[in-house]
């Protein structure tokens, strides 16, 4: 997505000097530096600015704390990054997790056994009735998720791991199958098969996971044994959601739970979270209906254990009425919706628009989704979906797509601790932050196909910014 930007006062009143970078990016020319150097700051005259829209920011108009940003550890990006040379994997790691190099990633998301993105199912215990589960183990990650973690963690130590699972050990789930859905029933929208009949299906709104306590207690310690089994590898998991959609019948690794179910779980899973000193957020949801999360949060028994939400999907759509009815509990942004596999400019305006959107509603993090695919992004159960890096398989070569700089755009500038600031004006297509460094990060977008110019006034001093078509750019003020 590069912009053409003026940074200019629009009085002379009193000079300051301050170091402004900006950079910008378009399809064909992502991340050019467009300034960087000290110029001088001006206060404004309010009477002399011209422009297209007016974006106004309030320094001292806090409103959310930015815990983080990443992605998700799945088992095919992995495979895709490892048809790469080591050296193109090393660079890869460290523009994506090195501190100050390039995305600035502090967290990630990981799942909990197979999930959509997997090479196949799996569970850490697939022997049936094992209540005692003495047959978990985490083997089959050696070869896929921890390496991964590890080249992540080799760049950046300190970083924030949580997981969910898409599914339970199949055996604990009342069609004893992975899936809810049966692949006859998508007529040849995927390339799939999954062997669930028709009869076995089990629909949105029942509860897949078997409510007998003797498989919730079990299950609630298949946690405990996951989070401790990483820890032993050097992993700490510092949060887990109980459910990946729990409302959604997928076709691949998948299970729905009622709230009255999720609020069985928890009964179980908070105790065994506790004793490790992990959180429990409620999550992901990913349903636009909050009453349907609201009858796990005013549960008393689920809400002591509750420390936050996760939203993905439609959910984001509940997140305003459950913020305001439970502002104590922090929010994050779970799992950005995935596209379908083109990796175009359709794909990285929308996933502009849903970051705007989230940080603006009051989530402290926000987490893309595939990290690598190969060109294509197709799943083993037919999905086409976006990621940031693309792997060509002959070629073992490697591009970052357009929602990486999307993601790069905020992710390399705003940190752990900064805040997100109000905004005011008519112009809507932007995001503004303060870290605790005192620089100022505004993210400007253009997503129509002239040229804009964009006033924009920050406590005492207006700026003149020029914004290329199609384009998004951060400026940044120290």
């Amino acid at each position: 997505m590069a912009a053409v930007v003026l940074l200019m006062g629009i009085s002379a009143c009193q000079e300051e000097m301050r170091y402004v970078e900006i950079v910008s990016s378009t399809m064909d020319n992502p991340w050019q530096t467009v300034l960087d150097m000290e110029v001088p700051m001006f206060d404004m005259d309010l009477t002399m600015g011209v422009g297209d829209s007016t974006l106004v920011i309030d320094p001292l108009a806090f409103q959310q704390t930015i815990e983080g940003f990443g992605a998700c550890f799945n088992e095919l990006g992995w495979t895709s990054l490892s048809l790469l040379c080591q050296q193109d994997r090393d660079s890869i790691f460290r523009e994506l997790y090195a501190p100050g190099v390039g995305a600035n990633f502090t967290m990630n998301r990981m799942p909990l056994g197979a999930n959509d993105f997997s090479l196949d199912y799996y569970s850490y215990d697939d022997v049936d009735g094992d209540f005692d589960l003495e047959h978990f183990s985490i083997a089959h990650d050696e070869a896929t998720l921890i390496p991964f973690i590890r080249e992540a963690k080799a760049q950046y130590p300190a970083l924030r791991v949580w997981a969910s699972p898409w599914c339970p050990p199949a055996w604990m789930k009342t069609n004893k199958h992975y899936a809810n859905m049966s692949t006859e029933m998508l007529r040849g929208r995927f390339n799939a098969e999954n062997g669930l009949a028709i009869d076995k299906q089990i629909r949105e709104g029942e509860d897949a996971f078997t409510q007998d306590p003797k498989y919730l207690e079990t299950y609630a310690r298949y946690f405990g044994k996951f989070i401790d089994a990483y820890k032993e590898k050097g992993v700490d998991i510092f949060m887990v959601m109980p459910q990946n959609e729990p409302n959604s019948a997928q076709w691949y690794p998948a299970c729905t739970w009622t709230p009255q179910g999720l609020n069985n779980f928890l009964k179980y899973l908070g105790p065994e979270m506790e004793k490790r000193g992990v959180d429990v957020y409620l999550g992901t949801m990913e349903r636009a209906d909050a009453s349907l999360w609201d009858a796990i949060l005013s549960n008393e028994e689920s809400a002591k254990y509750i420390k936050g939400m996760g939203f993905q999907w439609a959910g984001k759509n509940a997140m305003p009425t459950l913020h305001q009815k439970y502002p104590e509990l922090p929010m994050y942004q779970s799992e950005q919706e995935c596209g379908n596999g083109r990796n175009d400019l359709a794909g990285a305006s929308h996933s502009w628009d849903l970051m705007k959107y989230y940080l603006n509603q009051g989530t402290s993090a926000y987490f893309y989704w595939n990290i690598s695919l190969l060109e294509g992004g197709v799943s083993h159960w037919g999905w086409r979906q976006n990621s940031l890096v693309t792997v060509n398989e002959e070629a073992k070569t490697f591009k970052f797509t357009p929602e990486y700089y999307v993601m790069k755009h905020v992710s390399h500038y705003v940190l752990p601790g900064a805040k997100v600031l109000k905004l005011g004006g008519d112009c809507k297509n932007a995001l503004a932050f303060l870290n605790t460094d005192g620089s100022l990060v505004v993210v400007l977008g253009n997503q129509t196909d002239n040229a804009l110019t964009l006033n924009l006034q920050f406590g005492e001093h207006s700026y003149e910014v020029q914004l290329a078509a199609q384009s998004l750019s951060t400026l940044t003020i120290r």
